[in-house]
């Protein structure tokens, strides 16, 4: 993973942090292979994050806002399904929310420590994805405030590959576990909450059958990726990941082996994959480099962001990756 700086010092002066219990950043551990994918062969234009993006998307909740709970949820994606179980009327503010920025850039604002000293609810995904969260946790603290980690909620360790919402077995527990939390603080709806949660636990039926419908197509099928993003949805999907180690030196910002970049290279320009995932949110040089040697050598490229794009539902976003590399796949070889 890369650095993740923090910037605390503004948290310091919302309310009561003593300077003296602030430590730096800590740097994201390298983690086990898995890959990345991407979104239809029209890929999204690489993106050179260095700024610091603008953070806190809070979204309006419309009238009765002051009677329930308010949720932050550090990425827009477990922010989206906060709203999903809690309706239009939950107040949800998610950190991360724009597609544009590069997550492993980000830095806190005093919005950001602001939102979470006044949250009910706070839900982040855990397991060295986002550590600057444990930090602002420790240093915002709420009253009678209860936070869900995702990587708690389906047992996974620091270590693993952290793109957990690409894992099919994920958001199902995350809808769980916030309808559990919304209803424990907020017990006047809690037959609300239960019943948004059977109809999203529905809603992905379909994205289920898609799975199985591509793996049943596309077992087997080589694929690579410049970042293991899509790791656990190309496992879900039987699919076979080359150049793993490649992109673990691209997640954890290192420089890849030479050895490594020569098999990628190769790969590319041997056509022995059927596509290229490429994570249009956080690429270097190398990684760029791979994508333009994909396009010469007519590797379709399937691009995948990190971050759930505006306007769309968590359901919609994974259909419209998988629709994306269905369409690559069924090309010619």
């Amino acid at each position: 993973m890369r650095t993740a700086s923090i910037l605390l010092a503004s948290a310091v002066a919302l309310g009561g942090i003593n300077p003296a219990s602030g430590q730096p950043a800590t740097e994201r551990p390298s983690v086990a292979p898995a890959e990345r994918p991407s979104v239809v062969a029209a890929e999204r234009p690489s993106v050179v994050a260095a700024e610091r993006p603008s953070v806190v998307a809070a979204e309006r909740p419309s009238v009765v806002a002051a009677e329930r709970p308010s949720v932050v949820a550090a990425e827009n994606f477990y922010g989206d399904v906060a709203r999903q179980i809690g309706g239009p009327e939950l107040p949800v503010t998610s950190i991360l929310s724009s597609p544009d920025q590069d997550p492993h850039l980000f830095e806190a604002s005093p919005a950001t420590a602001r939102a979470l000293a006044h949250a009910r609810i706070v839900i982040y995904n855990g397991v060295d994805y986002d550590p600057w969260m444990t930090k602002l946790i420790r240093a915002t603290q709420g009253a009678d405030r209860r936070v869900l980690v995702a990587g708690d909620l389906v047992h996974r360790q620091t270590g693993v590959n952290p793109h957990l919402w690409y894992d099919p077995a994920v958001m199902p527990a995350v809808a769980s576990g916030l309808a559990d939390a919304l209803a424990a603080v907020d017990p006047a709806h809690a037959a609300d909450y239960q019943q948004r949660l059977q109809a999203f636990t529905a809603s992905l039926k379909p994205l289920e059958d898609k799975i199985v419908a591509l793996r049943t197509r596309f077992a087997g099928t080589p694929v690579t990726a410049t970042e293991p993003v899509f790791g656990y949805m190309a496992n879900a999907l039987g699919l076979v990941m080359r150049n793993e180690r490649f992109q673990l030196a691209v997640m954890n910002d290192t420089e890849p082996r030479a050895s490594d970049i020569a098999a990628f290279e190769a790969d590319l320009k041997g056509r022995r994959v059927r596509a290229l995932l490429y994570n249009s949110q956080a690429t270097g040089p190398t990684a760029q480099r791979m994508l333009l040697l994909a396009k010469a050598a007519h590797v379709p490229v399937v691009g995948v962001t990190e971050t759930e794009p505006a306007g769309t539902t968590y359901q919609a976003w994974m259909a419209a990756e998988l629709d994306a590399l269905e369409a690559a796949l069924s090309g010619p070889p």
